[in-house]
């Protein structure tokens, strides 16, 4: 344990790869003694030892002094395979180790190419790629309103819905699980949403406006997801579970305010992958 916390301490001043050579060093000092099991089922604790004709000399823990002992007494197929589990541990957490070190370096690096403008970008295909914001219209039996980026509308009482035109959308994906990155223009709530069909049109969502109140309800197909926060104001967001073909967007809104911006997006599995635009400039 002495050992370890020494590590940990150690781990804040020096290089990833140093910190990996320090705890690898830390475990092979924590599994240096051997148990040298004996047929009787005990064992004694050993820095090492040696078998020699029909005696096994060992160096003893306890007592800090060569032994020996003869060998029909010592189990020495289950020592060595003491050992070898041991050694196969020390070296799965060195590679686990790395392997983690290796991703947190490739996320902070594909954090550091996102622009600091708002906005939501696709990760597909080793691409960061920027979805271009929707011009989202509200639609009532009597006209289509184009709605103000956050910028709430007034609405009359009654059915409307809240729509994309066009039945695709220009950014598409053939990943069921894409992977975005999200920075927001202000503290406002986020999701992915499944987009339905209205006239040849995508519905982001449905909106019921309530006489007298004017409370509006609003019904979105939101995707179960994950989220993560990488940096003040920007979060990673991916679905739960793949996701069905479809339309869908990434939407930033307020709950009952219908102001809401969207960056609409489409999955198709025969899609080739998605856009082939380069990734954006390093602001």
């Amino acid at each position: 344990m002495q050992n370890a916390g020494w590590s940990r301490r150690v781990r804040r001043f020096l290089p990833t790869a140093v910190c990996i050579l320090l705890s690898v060093f830390s475990c092979l000092l924590c599994a240096a003694n051997i148990k040298l099991y004996l047929k009787d089922g005990t064992y004694q604790l050993a820095r090492e030892y040696k078998v020699e004709n029909d005696r096994v000399s060992f160096l003893s823990v306890d007592r800090g002094e060569w032994e020996e002992i003869p060998a029909a007494l010592v189990d020495l197929e289950k020592t060595q395979a003491e050992i070898k589990r041991r050694e196969d541990t020390v070296r799965e957490e060195a590679a686990a180790n790395a392997a983690e070190e290796k991703a947190e370096r490739d996320a902070r690096k594909e954090v550091e190419q996102i622009p600091v403008a708002e906005g939501v970008y696709l990760i597909d295909a080793g691409k960061l790629i920027p979805i271009k914001v929707g011009e989202s219209k509200v639609v009532t039996d009597k006209r289509r309103t184009v709605l103000k980026v956050l910028s709430p509308i007034p609405l009359v009482s009654g059915k409307a819905t809240l729509e994309l035109d066009g039945p695709h959308a220009p950014a598409g994906t053939a990943n069921r699980e894409p992977e975005f990155y999200i920075r927001l223009s202000a503290e406002e709530r986020f999701g992915i949403v499944r987009m339905g069909e209205h006239k040849g049109n995508r519905v982001v969502e449905k909106l019921t406006i309530v006489p007298v109140t004017k409370e509006t309800v609003e019904e979105p197909d939101l995707v179960a997801t994950f989220r993560k926060q990488v940096a003040d104001g920007l979060f990673k967001i991916w679905p739960e579970k793949p996701i069905e073909p479809g339309e869908y967007a990434v939407m930033e809104y307020t709950d009952g305010k219908v102001n809401i911006q969207v960056w609409d997006f489409a999955y198709d599995p025969k899609a080739k992958q998605a856009l082939d635009a380069p990734p954006p400039a390093k602001p």
